[in-house]
């Protein structure tokens, strides 16, 4: 698959893009798989779809913070093992490796250490809408917008994503393989570092289809 830039425009709502987020989008191509690629792009641009509908004018909201946030959301996805530990769930390291991006990059002097703070909290509490609901709005948008990647326009808030919009996004980065990658992704965490996947969604998967595996005396 080659690599594929975002349009300026999807479903008629404009897109952020800048040489950062350029360099964002490389890097989560050379460390994902192309159907887990489409996954973070496909979030990313729903993310900025439903911050059209959600977000007023008044709100505060650093699309570019959102940006580098979903793009790199599933770095600890990594195919190659760069950014994958040993002893930390997947979320916790694609928000280090996202750290890490942004803090060696040549736009570090733009990056200070909230906005940074955010984009580690928007990419380590993606899976846990119990929290980044509550967030400030650039970690809430983040998770709303891999969510809506799951879930579509039904599972997503009244009136913030269409399915004219929905089939937008993906008509730009299409859906096909990616739900065995999460389960493919999955297994390979629950039987890799087991202890990181005790406490959240990646377990179900491993009760569902790894033999021997079990949550019993973990929780």
């Amino acid at each position: 698959m080659a690599l594929h830039f975002p349009p300026q425009q999807v479903a008629n709502v404009s897109v952020p893009s800048g040489h950062l987020i350029d360099s964002a989008i490389e890097l989560a191509y050379v460390h994902l798989t192309p159907q887990a690629f489409n996954h973070i792009m496909r979030s990313f641009l729903f993310g900025v779809v439903i911050a059209s509908h959600v977000l007023k004018l008044s709100d505060k909201f650093d699309a570019e913070v959102h940006a580098l946030s979903a793009i790199l959301h599933d770095l600890g996805w990594d195919k190659n093992g760069t950014f994958v530990s040993k002893d930390k769930r997947f979320e916790v390291d694609g928000a280090i490796a996202a750290r890490d991006f942004l803090s060696n990059s040549t736009y570090s002097n733009h990056w200070p250490h909230h906005r940074i703070q955010l984009v580690w909290d928007s990419i380590a509490l993606h899976t846990n809408p119990s929290i980044f609901n509550f967030k400030e709005n650039e970690v809430r948008i983040c998770g709303l917008g891999i969510d809506a990647d799951f879930q579509g326009p039904d599972g997503s808030p009244p009136g913030s994503l269409s399915w004219d919009e929905y089939d937008a996004v993906v008509k730009e980065y299409p859906r096909v393989g990616f739900v065995q990658t999460v389960k493919d992704v999955f297994i390979g965490l629950c039987r890799t570092k087991p202890a990181t996947t005790y406490d959240n969604v990646v377990g179900d998967i491993g009760e569902a289809y790894v033999k021997g595996y079990s949550r019993d005396g973990h929780r």
